[in-house]
Parts: structure tokens; sequence; C-alpha cells
């Protein structure tokens, strides 16, 4: 990509063939927007040395969000469960903890959002709704107390998981509501992570998820729609969970993901033809890991040591591109911070230092936490869930034993 290829910037720019569309030019526009960040640090030879993470700034900019946000929030007032599982899993990625006060604040605002019913609000009042379900046991479990962890009710969780399911194995993400791979995604992580998982709770969803998977070699959010990232990475972490990955195509999979990569900018777009945005360093980035375990370890394409995109560019474009001056992370140049793309950038830049040979470009305190690949939580903190629900799941069987004996 532009920063570290041989090729020279004009080589890696966009060929219209003077065929000007409101795509090319957008391109075009956000080429330049790099360019000249690019440019500029070229420029300073220390800087382009140690690429800077600049980590206590970044720091700041989530502590603050955790304790208060400005009015320009009020539009995520119905996603709060969100703004902590983007804040929390920020800090973690970044090495920092929180203290014992705080994260059980934290994991008794996530009990006030529980319905009564099974599942996860966005915010108090609101109906459950398994996006919010998601983020929110994800954030349970970016925690690091057990105290934390049993806000969760298994019991009334696994119900409304089971009503959100429907017989063509999809899911809906909320009481009549829309249908698309998330839902089975954010399921399948629930399910996973709270020792609920079971034939039943997915009877016939690896195979909608499979009918998802287009022409191209991506997934849509339903079957014949377009391939986007975030609904390719839904599809095939699922599949993982579920153990179904013989459905799919891999190759055609691993030929589309590759494409995503944008030549000169060095991340990743979330469709053709789109342009980059800094939140696909994970949603395409994240790709290539379950793409690593899923792959026979004879395939001619595997790298043993690297993941099949280029881990330097994407780095690069993090780096320079999306770190906001006073800390957080943007899509792009010129673009705004919110936690949202805090969480994603750092989520694929940590992907991009992961591999199986570690690889981090720059300063080598610019090293991030290990994000597991499948739910986006932090290696220790997924084991420490996963004993969490294996402890559950054994009290249920001595419980259940111990009833049989009494009738």
């Amino acid at each position: 990509m532009a920063l570290s290829s041989k090729q020279s910037f004009d080589a890696l720019r966009i060929n219209a063939d003077d065929v000007f569309s409101v795509t090319s030019v957008e391109q075009s526009a956000v080429e330049c927007s790099v360019e000249k960040v690019y440019t500029a640090c070229l420029g300073k030879t220390r800087f382009r040395e140690i690429f800077p993470l600049n980590r206590s700034r970044h720091l700041n900019y989530l502590r603050k969000g955790l304790k208060q946000l400005s009015e320009h929030f009020e539009c995520l007032d119905a996603s709060r469960p969100w703004l902590c599982y983007w804040i929390l899993h920020s800090l973690n990625l970044l090495g920092e903890s929180l203290s014992e006060e705080e994260q059980l604040a934290i994991s008794d605002f996530l009990k006030s959002v529980q319905h009564g019913e099974g599942g996860f609000c966005g915010n108090v009042g609101h109906l459950p709704h398994l996006a919010t379900t998601y983020a929110a046991i994800s954030s349970v479990f970016s925690l690091d107390y057990e105290a934390c962890y049993n806000v969760v009710n298994r019991t009334t969780l696994e119900n409304f998981l089971k009503s959100m399911h429907k017989d063509n194995g999809s899911f809906t993400m909320h009481r009549d509501g829309e249908v698309d791979v998330r839902g089975a995604y954010c399921a399948a992580v629930v399910a996973t992570l709270c020792g609920l998982k079971s034939n039943e709770l997915f009877h016939n969803t690896p195979e909608w998820i499979a009918s998802c998977q287009t022409y191209e070699g991506g997934f849509g959010s339903r079957p014949g729609t377009e391939a986007h990232g975030g609904y390719t990475y839904c599809s095939l972490a699922a599949l993982i969970l579920l153990g179904r990955t013989d459905l799919i195509d891999k190759k055609k999979l691993l030929y589309w993901a590759v494409h995503r990569q944008m030549k000169f900018e060095g991340g990743f777009q979330g469709r053709t033809n789109k342009l980059v945005d800094g939140c696909y360093s994970f949603w395409q980035g994240g790709i290539f890991p379950l793409i690593h375990h899923i792959m026979d370890e004879k395939d001619a394409l595997l790298d043993l040591n690297e993941w099949l995109f280029s881990q330097v560019s994407l780095q690069e474009y993090i780096l320079y591109c999306c770190q906001y001056p006073a800390g957080g992370l943007v899509d792009k140049p010129g673009k705004s911070r919110d936690f949202y793309h805090s969480c994603y950038c750092l989520s694929g830049l940590s992907v991009a230092q992961h591999s199986p040979k570690k690889f981090v470009v720059g300063d080598p305190d610019n090293l991030l936490e290990r994000t597991h690949p499948v739910f986006n939580i932090v290696i220790e903190k997924v084991e420490r869930a996963l004993s969490w629900a294996s402890k559950n799941l054994h009290k249920e069987t001595i419980i259940e034993r111990d009833n049989n004996n009494i009738c």
C-alpha cells in the first residue's frame, strides 16, 4: 500500500479510466486526504521510525467517556450497553485496569438494563434486543470479577434467545424486528459465553447463515443481499462457534476478503467500490485469523507465520490516519472521533499485530493486548468467561442429577 510500497503514490491511485462517478470522485478525495497525512509524516524521519500510538491521550478520552458524556451522545441513549462495551474493550486492549469499585458500578448499570423476561435492553425500560444483549454480555465479560458475571440471569436469557430463533434457523433482533446474520452471531456468542449453546437453540442456523454467502464470496445480511464486511465477519465467526464451516466456499471467501484492502490507503473498505473506513480494520481484518483457523495447514495459500493481508499497511493506516490528536480514533482523516471507531480501530490494530509470528510496526510500546478473533474480547477475559460458564453448567448438572435421584 502507499506508505510502504515501492510504487509511487500515483501508481496506486484509483484508475477511473476517465469515467467519473460519485464513487470515483469520493475515492479520489479520500486518497488526497490520506496522501497529505502520509507525505507530512514521511518528512519526519524520527516519527516514521517510531509510529507512536498516543496511548495516554486515548486512555484519557476513554476514561472520560465512562463517567460522563456530552449532550451530543443523546442519539445513543438507546445504545448504552454498546458504549460500555466499546470503551471497556478499548481500555482492555490498551492494558488499562479499572478499580473493583468502577467495575462493580458498571455491572450494576448493566443489571439495570436486563429485562425481566430475559435479554438486555438499550436503556432502562426499553425492549430487549439481541445486539444490546451481545454488547451487555461482552461488557460483563470484559470485567474481572465473578460478582460482575453473576448479574446475568442465565435462565431468562436462555428463554429470550429461544424466543428470537425462527424455524428457518435465523434470529430476529428483537420482538417483531428485522432478521439478519448479526442476530445469529450475537446469539452464538452470548450462548457460548454463558454456557447456553444447544442443538435445539441453533437448529437450521448454520444452513441459513451459509445461504447468505454471495457470488462474490463474502456474506450479505440475509440471502440475496450484497456482501459486506460486518456481515461476513459475523457469519464466519458464528459458523466457527457452531462448528459448520464445511458449509461454505472458503477460497471464494478469501478471494473476496483480500480484495477489500485498499492499495493506496492500506486500510479496508466494507464493500466493493466503497471507501476505506477505520472500523473495517477489525470487521475485515478480523476475518483473516478466522480463515487461517479453518483452512487446511497443507493449503498452499496459507502462511503459517502471517495473516493473508498486509499487516504493515493496516497498522500504518491506523497509526497515521486514524488517531485523533486529542485522543480517540476515527474513520479516516478529517472525521470526528467516537467510541465505536476507537474500539474497532484498536481491535484491528491488535489483530494486525498478533499473527502467529507477532509483528508490531513502529515503537514496541505500540503493542496492544491480543483480542480473541471470534468474540473480540481480550483472550484472558474470554478464558475466564468460559470457565465461569463451565462452572455453572457443572452446578446445573449436579442439581439435575440430585432432582432425578429424589424422584
